[in-house]
C-alpha cells in the first residue's frame, strides 16, 4: 500500500482546509487509517484514528473540537478536515494505515506512511 497527502500550504488562522490521504495498491477500507502531524522540533502527534470497515472515528482530545475525518472509498481517499486553524497547527501532516482492527494514536505501531504534506500558518 503507498499513501500520498496532498492538501498543505499557506494558510490564515481561523480558516479551515481539508488535507487528502490518497493510496493506491490496495482499498483503504480495509486498512485502519490515522493521522498525525510533526511541528519542526516536536515529536509526531496523534490526531485521529479511522477503524477498519468502518467510519468510526477516534480524535485526540485536544483536537476534536476542530479536526474531523471523512472518507470517499470510491476515490479510495481519507480526509483529515481542519477548522478555525491556529498558528500551533503548522504541521507536516502524515497519514498511516495498517490491517488491524485497532485504533492508536500512537506512531509507532502503523505500518504504512505517506510522505506527508506541509501546512503553515501564515502569521
Amino acid at each position: 500500500l503507498q499513501l500520498v497527502e496532498s492538501g498543505g500550504g499557506l494558510v490564515q488562522p481561523g480558516g479551515s482546509l481539508n488535507v487528502s490521504c490518497g493510496a493506491s495498491g490496495g482499498s483503504l477500507l480495509e486498512y485502519a487509517i490515522a493521522w498525525f502531524r510533526q511541528a519542526p522540533g516536536k515529536e509526531r502527534e496523534g490526531i485521529a484514528c479511522k477503524y477498519i470497515y468502518s467510519s468510526e472515528t477516534e480524535i485526540a482530545d485536544s483536537l476534536k473540537s476542530r479536526f474531523t475525518v471523512s472518507a470517499d472509498y470510491e476515490k479510495n481517499i481519507v480526509y483529515l478536515h481542519i477548522h478555525n486553524l491556529k498558528p500551533e497547527d503548522t504541521a507536516v501532516y502524515y497519514c498511516a494505515a495498517m490491517t488491524s482492527s485497532r485504533c492508536s494514536l500512537s506512531a509507532g505501531v502503523w505500518d504504512h506512511w505517506g510522505p506527508g504534506t506541509q501546512v503553515t500558518l501564515s502569521s
